[in-house]
């Protein structure tokens, strides 16, 4: 049988040390941002260093975390605080835009494999970037993918440290395999 294509971008399952601890810190979005972040996508610290986060990209090397959600002060439609799993400038005018981060370095995500290379039990212990991200695949969540092709010994955002046990993605051999990773390259990991 084959794995069921449809993305998520990376979801929170715990950490390495075996605890289901999913707690989010808050980062700020500048306001007007022209980057649209969805639940589920990879955040980086803004280049300009100014305090605020923005969208990751393939190959970016340092990693904040993944976004679940924000909380918009000044709703533009409604006028009232508004909590939403996704950030676009459409909807955010002015105001304080809060970002609710899973930020830990050591936090387990699973996400998908995209359809560039067929699965292997030989992928457990490889790095690899992401591909698609920014784009959104339903209600505010992410269409990001892990990237097959760029699966290596070193250099990549993510390193694959088992698999799902999910029954419609688990089939190891097939494409869109969906993964457990953990961050390879983030802000907050000592190098060592």
């Amino acid at each position: 049988m084959a794995n069921k294509n449809a993305a998520f971008g990376m979801r929170p399952i715990g950490t390495l040390s075996g605890q289901n601890n999913l707690q989010t810190n808050e980062h700020f979005i500048a306001d007007n941002e022209a980057s649209s972040m969805f639940q589920g996508d990879i955040v980086i610290q803004q280049a300009s260093n100014t305090g605020f986060i923005d969208i990751g990209a393939a190959g970016d090397e340092v990693g904040i975390g993944v976004l679940n959600g924000v909380l918009i002060d000044d709703h533009p439609t409604t006028g009232k605080p508004t909590f939403q799993n996704f950030y676009t400038q459409t909807n955010v005018t002015t105001g304080s835009i809060r970002a609710f981060v899973f930020d830990d370095p050591y936090m387990k995500f699973e996400i998908q494999g995209d359809s560039d290379t067929n699965s292997a039990v030989t992928d457990r212990f490889k790095v690899a970037d992401v591909v698609n991200i920014g784009t959104e695949s339903a209600n505010g969540v992410s269409a990001m993918e892990l990237d097959m092709s760029d699966l290596a010994a070193t250099d990549g955002q993510l390193k694959v440290v088992g698999f799902s046990n999910d029954p419609e993605n688990n089939e190891i051999g097939a494409e869109h395999m969906n993964y457990i990773v953990i961050f390879n390259e983030h802000t907050y990991k000592k190098e060592l």
